[in-house]
């Protein structure tokens, strides 16, 4: 693991430019506070992060991690140097709800920007992204339930506040891009595709979007066409069979068809999304393709690229599932427990940032083992990341280069194992029991307590 003079310099330059392209600097610029301030925007966000890839981590101990290691970007203060700062965390509180949402997202866009600027096109010269929906339930508070209604049935309403939301991946790097989300049921509730066009902007031109059958809609194909993207998504059988009936067939082999067609709206399409223009249309070609007995896939697309090749393509479409997991589970986005909007927000973009480092240093890994980035292991390599690099975050070049190695050496051996293409057991679910067996609903105490009732 020992680097040439040549190759230390490389790393030093590689950790300014860095510095450069994502410096959490700027956002003193955006949100200045008084020159005494310790818990300065740049703090706040390295802060944040912290929290962030170690998801048990409180405020409390965010501020003590903060006095133990004292990361370069604090500024000089008399208490820092004499001590004396204390470890509560009513002014780390105080700092982070006033940190401007604004800043938040502009940090983690850059961060966006720079890694899916540095990934590899995988097509013809272009980036592809994955699309993929979920939701997440927060923390009952009133704000929160307001914004984001929890689900509700015959038997009455949820506490659970239940955010529906959508992300894309690039498929080179596994990067995330900040998610779109809107509230999953109530009257302002948004549906995945509307998010999903929304989403689009924050692409980079002409772009490819890869979804699944959800996906699969003239409004979301439209949307992507408008922008300057190009499309391949899945489609239900119902609606790939209404459109090949008018299609015309242009190849075929055993295992696939393809189709050409002019792909105009229906009018259940004008209804639901009612901006549609009069003329709308799309030249699209159809694909149905066999993988296996038991699996076909029907798709539309706007590439020119064959049955084959798109196929192949689509087999990674599953990445970004993985990708979502990670997000949620292991970096238990899924558990954030703010009790207002704007701080549930702060920490689910300071999520996605936490996300895509780890993710960088999973693809160096890979590098080093001469391996693809996603036959790294995740979970592990966040373990390396937080064991060995987080409390040495944003030291200088040499002291940075010297425990980035050793964390580097580590993470070279979180490679999954090499499995089969089936698993040896079938996975199987434990059935669940019927609700009416699971508690006993508990009563409403009377309004007047008795003597005996005490006893």
């Amino acid at each position: 693991m020992k680097q040439s003079p040549e190759q230390i310099l490389e790393f030093d330059r590689a950790f300014e430019q860095l510095k450069e392209l994502v410096d959490l600097r700027q956002a003193d610029q955006l949100h200045p506070r008084r020159p005494n301030a310790i818990y300065t925007a740049c703090v706040v966000l390295w802060m944040l992060i912290f929290q962030r890839l170690k998801p048990d981590a409180s405020l409390e101990a965010a501020v003590k991690h903060l006095i133990e290691n004292q990361p370069g970007y604090l500024p000089e203060n008399k208490r820092l140097s004499q001590g004396t700062l204390s470890s509560n965390s009513a002014a780390y509180s105080r700092a982070r709800s006033e940190l401007p949402l604004d800043v938040v997202k502009w940090f983690s866009n850059e961060i966006t920007r720079a890694i899916v600027g540095q990934s590899e096109p995988l097509l013809d010269g272009r980036q592809i992204f994955l699309l993929d929906g979920t939701t997440i339930t927060l923390a009952p508070e009133k704000e929160l339930q307001t914004k984001y209604p929890p689900a509700s049935n015959q038997h009455g309403e949820s506490v659970w506040p239940v955010v529906n939301l959508t992300v894309f991946h690039e498929l080179s790097s596994g990067c995330a891009l900040l998610p779109q989300l809107g509230a999953m049921y109530g009257p302002e509730a948004v549906s995945e595709t509307e998010l999903a066009r929304n989403g689009m902007h924050c692409l980079p031109d002409e772009s490819i979007i890869m979804a699944d059958a959800g996906f699969g809609i003239f409004g979301v194909a439209h949307q992507a066409q408008l922008l300057g993207h190009d499309f391949f998504l899945r489609m239900k059988k119902l609606n790939f069979d209404s459109l090949r009936a008018k299609a015309k067939l242009v190849s075929q082999s055993p295992k696939h068809k393809t189709y050409q067609h002019q792909w105009t709206p229906t009018p259940k399409n004008r209804r639901t999304q009612p901006g549609l223009p009069r003329d709308a249309s799309l030249a699209v070609v159809l694909h149905e393709i066999i993988v296996n007995e038991t699996l076909t896939l029907y798709c539309v697309t706007s590439l020119p690229q064959d049955a084959a090749t798109l196929s192949n393509l689509y087999n990674q479409r599953v990445n970004v599932e993985v990708d979502i997991r990670n997000l949620k589970v292991v970096l238990d986005t899924e558990n954030i427990r703010a009790k207002k909007v704007d701080t549930f927000l702060k920490e689910l973009y300071t999520s996605v940032v936490a996300y895509n480092l780890v993710g960088q240093f999973r693809r160096q890994a890979a590098e080093l083992n001469q391996v693809a980035p996603r036959r790294m292991s995740f979970k592990r390599t966040w373990t390396t990341f937080q064991t060995f690099l987080l409390r040495h975050l944003h030291t200088e070049p040499e002291l940075w280069r010297k425990c980035f190695e050793r964390a580097l050496f580590y993470a070279t051996k979180d490679k999954l194992p090499n499995r089969a293409a089936n698993r040896s057991v079938k996975r199987e679910c434990y059935p669940k029991r019927s609700k009416r067996d699971h508690f006993e609903k508990r009563k409403k105490p009377p309004e007047k307590l008795k003597h005996t009732d005490l006893k």
